[in-house]
């Protein structure tokens, strides 16, 4: 894979399946390096059959697909050409889509009401003024700030355009969900929720009176990490979020941070994905996602405590997924590099669906004599694609689509598992992915090392584009999850609270030295690189050693201290995670785990990369790395990238994307270079 090659990361959204679960309909985007952009369309993919799947719709962005529940019609969302995605509705065997809305900021998460004429979805309501198509931000009125929470990375300032709940009324030519009606103007929508706190995937109940949401709506919202699940009435009028009926009750003593929410088929409760935040709200550190069920609310009485079925300290979810079967929720598991589909039992217990090198990204259930699971997963050899699973776990999956097979045709090469023991005995699970010995040789290869961001999170066996194309540039990568990543349980995680650069360094150095016995692999000519945590991890290695011939830090955590206030969760994630430097003890075992506190110790060639809206780690921490390196004389550069946030690796515009590729294999050849 080369940094060309960057069109061919076709990646399915979650399925939307059929009542008749005969098919399901998935989005499938791409990085368009012509338009700078990222398109896709609506594909029908047939789930029984031999039948191939086909497009059904021809937009530049067409995403977030939602099929209504007589099978007649699917809901998206579609964005024009540096355009706002705004929401549409299509005959589900394809045709000319009608546009419902209009809104200035876009829209997203359409979901259709259980009787099908309707469609709620998100969007977010600018303040007068603010935000006006071909305006002058600069001559907008000042924001007045009175909380720590007021913007967010990729988002941008959230206060003056919090996020809320609509409805729409589905157009049909004669008054019945029968045939859709070509409007000649967008519809009216109705603002179902209004007020200062940002709503969260909404989803109806079986009902159709009320939608559950997610809304931080409780007294001390401004100053914890807490969440609660609450009922929307569907009714013709806004309600304040304050004043939404609670499923889950943080001013009642609720600790959890609620992910994300799913009525039960039978509509007496909820399924939440949340986080136990502890007392303080503020808990978060390796706190596993786990499944919870709350019954609804009776009116006149207290919201009842949430059940959390899943261990609290072995178990970690992705959030992102959620579905029920007839037997129970489905849900995504993350362990060791992996994502698997489970199902979970009345008592808790994992039955797992797809389980191996796959890693989940949605999951929905098609119904019929006998049920079973569509999922969109990716694996070793694939960015993602559609499958079907049993779900009794009786039989193998089915792919019903092939999006990877271009980007296998330009060459993947699939990692091999690596495992190590720390100083202290621990073991350390990661990946060595080597070059292809037909184009550079049987090595040994010079060797990258590259470390996660997060820490709270995890590499695994998908394919991965940074690792992909430094492999078939000639360089072999070591990469892996030490302590402080997800997937491992709790334990695991918080290893590194109060103590970063400490095991994880051993950990990463121990999962290097083990590949480094591998005859492909150099041990003598070796680099390291990451981004965020991975950043910070990077530069602290340079503190550490002289290892490494060079380094690549990536939109790094380098300065505690200036993190916290800078950063939109810097206001509470190196408290947690590093300590408070408010006194002398806690500035002392802050400067201990800090890279900036250690930086004349750095003798390596150093690349900085950042960018310039990054508002997770702000571009401050890179550009004083940058200037702190070149001021003591060592080989230093700054890669800063206009207009791009925390997340330019994974959604940034493709230019840059292969822009970033093409200075660091730049990089690497100049320090690290292959024969």
């Amino acid at each position: 894979m080369t940094p060309d090659d960057l069109p061919l990361l076709s990646v399915p959204s979650a399925p939307a399946v059929l009542p008749d679960g005969s098919a399901a309909v998935v989005a499938v985007t791409h990085p368009d390096l012509e338009t700078d952009e990222y398109t896709g369309q609506l594909w029908l993919v047939p789930l029984v059959g031999d039948a191939a799947p086909h497009r059904i719709t021809r937009g530049h962005r067409d995403t977030a697909p939602d099929v209504s529940p007589d099978g007649r019609w699917v809901a998206f969302c579609r964005a024009e050409p540096r355009g706002k995605p705004q929401l549409y509705v299509v005959e589900a065997t394809g045709g000319e889509p009608v546009r419902l809305t209009d809104a200035p900021l876009g829209v997203s998460a359409p979901r259709f009401s259980p009787d099908g004429r309707r469609i709620a979805y998100l969007a977010r309501v600018p303040e007068e003024g603010r935000y006006v198509a071909g305006g002058d931000p600069a001559g907008e009125p000042a924001r007045h700030i009175t909380s720590f929470r007021y913007r967010g990375d990729g988002v941008g300032f959230e206060r003056d355009k919090r996020q809320h709940v609509f409805v729409v009324q589905v157009p049909t030519a004669d008054g019945a969900p029968a045939q859709l009606a070509r409007v000649t103007e967008v519809p009216e929508s109705t603002a179902l929720t209004r007020g200062d706190a940002e709503v969260r995937g909404a989803r109806w109940l079986p009902s159709g009176d009320a939608l559950v949401a997610v809304v931080p709506r409780h007294a001390d919202r401004e100053e914890d990490l807490r969440r609660d699940a609450v009922l929307v009435p569907a009714g013709s009028s806004a309600v304040d979020v304050l004043d939404l009926v609670p499923v889950t009750d943080a001013d009642r003593g609720s600790t959890l941070g609620v992910e994300a929410v799913l009525p039960s088929a039978d509509g007496t409760s909820v399924w939440l994905l949340a986080t136990d935040l502890g007392a303080s709200g503020h808990d978060f550190v390796a706190a596993q996602v786990g499944l919870f069920r709350a019954a609804l609310p009776v009116a006149g009485q207290e919201p009842a405590v949430p059940v959390r079925l899943t261990d609290a300290d072995a178990v970690d979810l992705d959030a992102g997924v959620l579905a029920e079967s007839p037997d129970g929720p489905l849900v995504a598991v993350q362990h060791r590099g992996a994502v698997h589909l489970a199902r979970v039992t009345d008592d808790g217990a994992l039955v797992t669906l797809l389980g191996d090198r796959h890693v989940v990204s949605g999951a929905a259930v098609a119904s019929g004599a006998v049920p079973f699971a569509v999922v969109t997963a990716a694996h070793p050899t694939s960015a993602g694609d559609v499958l079907t699973v049993p779900l009794d776990g009786s039989g193998a999956a089915a792919p019903r689509t092939d999006l990877s097979a271009p980007l296998r045709g330009a060459g993947v090469r699939e990692p091999r598992e690596v495992e190590a023991t720390a100083p202290d005995g621990y073991p350390v699970h990661g990946w060595v992915v080597t070059p292809d010995p037909e184009r550079h040789g049987p090595g040994p290869y010079p060797t990258i090392l590259m470390i996660h961001g997060g820490p709270h999170a995890q590499y695994t066996h998908a394919v991965f584009d940074e690792v992909q194309v430094l492999a078939a540039a000639g360089w072999a990568v070591v990469l892996g999850n030490p302590r402080g990543s997800s997937g491992y349980g709790r334990a695991h995680g918080r290893a590194i609270h109060r103590a970063f650069g400490t095991v994880d360094t051993d950990d990463v150095l121990a999962l290097l030295d083990a590949a480094a016995t591998l005859p492909e692999v150099d041990a003598d000519r070796v680099g390291v690189m990451g981004g965020s945590y991975g950043g910070y991890l990077t530069a602290w290695l340079t503190t550490r050693t002289d290892r490494f011939a060079a380094a690549v830090v990536e939109r790094g955590f380098l300065d505690p201290v200036s993190f916290v206030g800078s950063s939109d969760i810097g206001w509470f994630f190196g408290l947690e995670y590093l300590g408070d430097a408010a006194d002398e003890d806690g500035a002392r075992a802050v400067a201990a785990q800090s890279p900036m506190a250690h930086v004349g110790a750095v003798r390596t060639p150093t690349l900085v990369i950042h960018s310039e809206q990054d508002w997770r780690c702000p571009v401050e921490q890179g550009q004083r790395w940058f200037v702190e390196l070149r001021r003591r004389g060592v080989e230093a550069e700054l890669l800063l990238f206009p207009g791009e946030g925390h997340e330019l690796t994974r959604s940034g515009r493709p230019r840059h994307r292969r822009q970033r590729f093409e200075h660091v294999l730049a990089w690497w050849g100049r320090h690290l270079p292959t024969s």
